[in-house]
């Protein structure tokens, strides 16, 4: 066998060893498979793990917006008519928020920790001086106080004596600042001596600067990747006992900061909110790519603060049968002290259009209301995120209270907050790498049979030119009679024909 014969079979060889090799790791997914089960490893709340200290100390800044809806006709709104509201905002301020006290309990299969939140409030980012620009907006603190003693005749007497004495009325006009954290209000400082519990200081973000929600308590995530980040007890407790169902008290999902790697479409995510006092949950919309990473749109549906008629699920979150509001809507008075507080989207965002249409000045917009997380399907790292939630109050004539006899029972909004969060481009670097790798190693089979693939047609190619030269030297090296004696003769060669003897005799 000469040299190039033992060059053509062993790029034969090569070849088919590339294509069988790569084809069968490509079905049995080993690559894919040892790659999945590093990011288990990995992707765990647990000291020296890739992920544990940004999740201690998130890198990517977040930003609090707020917006207010200003009453423009106030004494209109006061005899009965349709209440006009005009949008001021957004104020924004810088969020802070790192984790402290962070332990493992549980023989390291938990952690807990706290969560303070620190606001800082940035001018640049906002439509003004919170300290000057004034809201007028419904007087919140009397119409809790009301509610409350509104059963009470010698109670409602009382302080409706005394809002008049005060000069307290349905509306209030305040500041920014003072309507986010916070200012003495004349109603509750007349109460709070003969009831202590009743602090008299009022703001939509009183006592949240610097403070946290409670004790989390978190899966690692080393047990069950599926686990990874998943709040097992809040407060101390493993469920809530405010609402009317064990489905509705149960604390499910993450605190929106974490997810599990390897996310699909189909799945439904949960988050625990303390501001809704309950657990929402998330469905995939569509792809998209933030800074070039891809990731996984998921979104709030209807079905999440639907009517009970639209999802019986949500009766639970009906305190009583008179407590249960349309869709759209979250009572969570429970959680606030039995002030008449009801959660929604912007602008009544996927709520029944009665609601909107009742103020005039709102306008739901799915681009700017819709609260959504964009997650990179591989790592289940949050690349992007918007929370939007509206702050109402329900207000309605109240029995002993001459100041509502012309009010139309109504859910008024007060304020709403867009909390974002986009990956910075650090972070985005590292994760663009880890991706790259990712995607190199779980495509390497692929890369053996594109070479097999390659050589293959070289391997066809050598056989082909192999057979053509034998052919040639064969017919090169054959017997053939010559007919062309003359000319040759004429171009004065000694031309000797091997042509067989005769013998004459």
């Amino acid at each position: 066998m000469t040299r190039r014969s033992c060059a053509i079979y062993g790029v034969g060889i090569v070849c088919a060893s590339l294509l069988i090799i790569g084809i069968g790791l490509v079905v049995t997914q080993v690559f894919q498979t040892l790659i999945h089960n590093r990011l288990k490893k990995e992707i765990t709340l647990t000291e020296g793990s890739r992920v544990f200290e940004t999740w201690k100390n998130p890198p990517p800044p977040v930003f609090m917006q707020y917006f207010f809806f200003n009453v423009t006709n106030p004494d209109d709104f006061l005899v009965g008519a349709k209440p006009i509201v005009s949008q001021v905002g957004p104020y924004t301020y810088r969020e802070y928020r790192p984790k402290e006290n962070v332990t493992f309990v549980d023989n390291g299969t938990r952690v807990s920790a706290y969560q303070p939140k620190t606001f800082v409030f940035l001018p640049e980012r906002s439509v003004g001086d919170p300290d000057y620009d004034m809201i007028t907006t419904i007087n919140i603190p009397a119409v809790a106080v009301m509610n409350k003693v509104k059963d009470s005749f010698w109670k409602s007497s009382m302080v409706s004596i005394w809002m008049n004495s005060l000069h307290v009325g349905m509306l209030m006009t305040r500041s920014v600042n003072e309507l986010l954290w916070g200012f003495k209000d004349p109603l509750l400082s007349r109460i709070h001596p003969m009831n202590p519990e009743i602090d008299e200081y009022f703001g939509l973000m009183y006592k949240k600067n610097g403070s946290n929600d409670g004790e989390f308590v978190y899966h690692t995530g080393e047990e069950d990747f599926m686990n990874y980040g998943r709040v097992a007890t809040f407060k101390g407790e493993s469920k809530l006992s405010l609402w009317t169902s064990e489905q509705s008290n149960m604390i499910n999902g993450t605190d929106g900061s974490a997810f599990h790697p390897l996310l699909s479409k189909t799945e439904r995510l949960y988050i625990f909110s303390p501001d809704l006092c309950r657990s929402i949950f998330m469905e995939f919309e569509k792809d998209v790519k933030v800074k070039g990473l891809p990731a996984y749109r998921f979104t709030p549906p209807r079905d999440v603060l639907a009517s009970k008629e639209e999802n019986p699920a949500n009766e639970g979150f009906c305190v009583s049968p008179k407590e249960c509001l349309g869709t759209g809507l979250l009572k969570v008075s429970v959680c606030r002290k039995g002030a008449p507080v009801v959660m929604s989207f912007p602008h009544f965002y996927l709520g029944d259009e009665k609601y909107s249409n009742a103020i005039e000045g709102l306008d739901p917009v799915r681009e700017h209301h819709q609260t959504y997380l964009d997650l990179n399907p591989t790592t289940g790292v949050p690349i992007r995120a918007s929370k939007r939630a509206q702050i109402n109050i329900l207000i309605n004539r109240i029995s002993g209270f001459p100041k509502t006899k012309f009010l139309n029972e109504t859910i008024f909004p007060v304020m709403f907050i867009n909390e974002t969060v986009v990956i910075d481009d650090v972070s985005a670097a590292k994760l663009h790498k880890l991706l790259l790798t990712a995607m190199l190693v779980s495509n390497s089979p692929l890369v053996l049979v594109g070479l097999g693939a390659i050589l293959l047609p070289v391997f066809i190619g050598l056989i082909v030119c192999e057979y053509k030269q034998k052919k040639s030297t064969k017919e090169d090296t054959s017997y053939s009679p010559v007919s062309n004696k003359e000319g040759d003769e004429k171009n004065g060669s000694s031309y000797v024909a091997l042509t067989p003897v005769i013998d004459k005799s």
